[in-house]
């Protein structure tokens, strides 16, 4: 493959640089609230949104947001200046700057809501702008693909997420999280729990790529490298993280809780640390690591103990920093040799040298080796497992294997590209300023911050952990802790970590052949199901869309008539004794005349006689609304059968004679028949259940006093078509207005076959 070569910048804004300002602003005056975060104070911000269904626009700024809106600001300001150079004479740069800030937008408003119903906005905001992000290259199958089932399946989880935001309602009758905290209690000993726990769960294990979810991630990968670095760093995948951390103290600390998010990301951390060594591509390599991770932070927010929620902060933090960094480094390499194959670069450590150091402190930091933040980062993740009451063993085992497995993958992404065998792939020089700065800014920032643990336990890791888990024990950061249980655990990692490293080959060779054993896969179920609901969707098709109008109406009514009448025989409601109103006789000698111009409508051969039938039921129907005193209804329907019969006259008899083969089948008579019944009789019964209550006036009363005084009409009808309802009557006359045109186009049709 050949390299991608850096082409000068010869746009005159510079959308990178020039758009950076604004995650560049928000996360300074994001680090100037550190300090009131840090003293206990929340910001907040309510505005009412939609009043009527109880939903504001609430905002709130406490140390758990404030965390994630710092990662998500600073690492976004430094991918846009690191975009800027990746992406330097793409034809959509700008497109690609307005979808990333977009996502960043509504990635902040997720993690600031203090709404529920707010939260799940930006929730699908995030969904929608990843999967333009993802499908960027949309001249990609691939990458059209992997938008499509990262939308797919993080949306469905979304769907999940809303029903379960409801049942919270209607338990507690609040969607405010500030308040939520208080009805704690009230949903952990409801019987809803469980559906609650599992529409939440739904939404945050797919959006954070939790087994049996993960497999949409490695495939996101499709997407240009600025924005893999973003969304699987710092900000899409962190969204299920952040949702379960803000909901823990509603809904975690019950067995099933714990029980659920040990297990499940105790599942996904080994299984993603295992598959990214099976990988020759390095962000495949680091996609499969991601989800790790995020089993790693899931099993201890399924923790109670101080350490094993401090463990799942600290680590966000920890992983955003690496990752980023390396994705960013794997991005460069690829710019600058044209391949992500570690079997096809190498030595690259004199050609590349900032981007060499940005990769190893990037690397010693996702191992967990001493003086950087992902040491410290391990320390406390095995103090938390060793702390817990829940599943001890399985979770420091758990911690251990993929740590240890992720001290192997440090090691070939820093050792195999730079100081490996020089390779096919060789670069002729460094990549661009704006390429290896950040990368570079990112890894010397684990080591720093690894250098002042205490500083970041106290205006960082803190606030985030207590405005979740209120706790009077303290929380503490160390580079030392001292001789003790974790720091062995930790000696032990490095060591089985490097073992692995040189076992690689031997274990990717296990790797693969255990994946190939594997009878099914998530993503095999998943191409399935698609296939299935493609399946049934042409199948319904082909059964309900078949182009007969009869078909149709018989689907419609059917339905309607199950539904309502079942629902009017299981109320009990229909009450025969009391039916209105006495029945003067001489309407008994029009119901029979209707009944008989039905009996010649439905028997008639003739198309002139069917219409003559036709205007008899209609006139009829007048008849009765003029006899109960309704005489502008009465007037109204006289002039719509009068068109409807004259347009349908000249229409039909336009038509050729009706043939034999078009005539309806018997079994379509008798069904015909039948639905006509069956409907005729709902209705009636409909009308007789409301006769059996009094009717409510208040909107008649309401008629009647703005009829005259506003409107300034006697009629209460006119004035109601015309003044309260003008638009829907404007929208009628369009109707009809369409018809007419409609059968005048009929009428002036000669010789159809129809």
């Amino acid at each position: 493959m050949k390299p991608k070569t850096h082409r000068k910048q010869t746009h005159i804004f510079w959308p990178g640089r020039l758009s950076a300002l604004l995650p560049f602003s928000l996360f300074v005056w994001f680090a100037f609230q550190i300090p009131k975060i840090q003293a206990g104070t929340r910001l907040a911000i309510d505005l009412n949104w939609v009043p009527g269904l109880n939903i504001q626009f609430g905002l709130m700024l406490d140390g758990l947001s404030l965390l994630f809106a710092l990662i998500i600001t600073g690492i976004g300001f430094l991918i846009s200046i690191y975009a800027d150079g990746y992406m330097a004479g793409h034809s959509s740069i700008r497109l690609f700057y307005a979808y990333l800030h977009a996502f960043l937008l509504s990635m902040l408003g997720l993690v600031l809501s203090n709404h529920l119903i707010l939260l799940f906005v930006f929730w699908e905001l995030t969904t929608l702008f990843s999967f333009l992000l993802i499908g960027f290259d949309h001249g990609s199958e691939s990458a059209r693909s992997s938008a499509r089932q990262s939308l797919l399946v993080t949306a469905a989880g979304g769907l999940a997420l809303l029903v379960g935001i409801l049942l919270i309602e209607f338990l507690t009758g609040t969607y405010t999280l500030s308040e939520l905290t208080g009805h704690g209690a009230l949903i952990r000993d409801h019987h809803l729990y469980l559906p609650i726990l599992f529409c939440i769960l739904a939404g945050a294990f797919t959006k954070s790529a939790q087994f049996p979810f993960h497999f949409w991630l490695p495939n996101a990968m499709s997407a240009p490298t600025p924005i893999s670095a973003f969304l699987h760093s710092a900000t899409l995948v962190k969204a299920g993280i952040y949702l379960m951390a803000r909901i823990y103290p509603v809904m975690g600390g019950t067995t099933v809780w714990m029980t659920t998010l040990v297990i499940v990301g105790a599942v996904t951390a080994i299984w993603g640390a295992v598959v990214s060594l099976a990988q020759t591509d390095l962000k495949l390599m680091l996609a499969h690591t991601t989800v790790m991770a995020l089993g790693i932070i899931t099993m201890f927010l399924g923790g109670q103990s101080t350490p094993a929620l401090t463990a799942a902060m600290t680590f966000l933090l920890v992983h955003a920093l690496y990752k980023s960094s390396l994705f960013m480094v794997v991005g460069a390499i690829d710019h600058q040799t044209g391949t992500r194959n570690i079997n096809e670069v190498g030595g690259l450590g004199s050609i590349m040298p900032y981007t060499a150091t940005a990769a190893v402190l990037a690397t010693l930091s996702m191992a967990g080796f001493p003086l950087f933040l992902g040491f410290i980062g391990k320390e406390i993740m095995y103090k938390g497992a060793l702390s817990e009451t829940v599943y001890p063993g399985l979770t420091t085992t758990a911690a251990m294997l993929s740590n240890a497995l992720m001290v192997c993958v440090a090691a070939v992404i820093a050792l195999r590209p730079f100081w490996g065998k020089p390779r096919t792939a060789v670069p002729r020089e460094e990549a661009c300023r704006q390429i290896w700065f950040s990368p570079l800014l990112i890894g010397s920032l684990s080591l720093g911050l690894g250098m002042i643990p205490e500083w970041v336990a106290r205006w960082l890791v803190e606030p985030a952990v207590l405005s979740f888990h209120p706790t009077g024990e303290k929380i503490t950061l160390k580079l030392f802790y001292g001789f003790n249980e974790p720091l062995m655990l930790s000696v032990l990692t490095i060591t089985l970590g490097s073992f692995a490293y040189l076992c690689r080959r031997w274990l990717r060779r296990q790797i693969i052949r255990l994946l190939e054993a594997v009878p099914v896969s998530m993503q095999a179920l998943y191409d399935g199901s698609l296939e299935a609901i493609m399946y049934a969707a042409k199948w319904q098709t082909r059964k309900l869309q078949s182009g007969s109008l009869f078909q149709y109406l018989a689907v419609i009514l059917s339905a309607t008539m199950f539904m309502v009448g079942g629902f009017l025989l299981a109320s009990g409601h229909l009450n025969l004794k009391d039916t209105g109103p006495n029945v003067p006789p001489w309407l008994i000698l029009l119901f029979l005349a209707m009944i008989i111009s039905i009996g010649v409508v439905m028997v008639s051969r003739i198309r002139l006689l069917a219409i003559c039938g036709l205007g008899v039921i209609g006139t009829g129907i007048a008849v009765i609304f003029l006899s109960f005193g309704a005489p502008d209804v009465g007037l109204t329907q006289v002039l719509v059968e009068t068109l409807t019969l004259v347009i349908a006259a000249l229409i039909l008899l336009r038509l050729p004679a009706v043939r034999k083969r078009h005539q309806a089948q018997p079994f379509h008579r008798a069904w015909s028949f039948f639905l006509a019944v069956i409907s005729g009789g709902v209705v009636a019964g409909l009308l007789m259940a409301v006769n059996q209550y009094e009717v409510d006036r208040t909107i008649t009363a309401f008629y009647e006093q703005a009829s005259y005084l506003e409107a300034h009409g006697r009629n209460i009808v006119n004035v109601i078509l015309v003044d309260f309802r003008s638009l829907d009557t404007l929208g009628e006359i369009i109707v009809v207005a369409a018809a007419a045109l409609s059968a005048l186009t009929l009428i002036r049709t000669k010789g159809a076959d129809l």
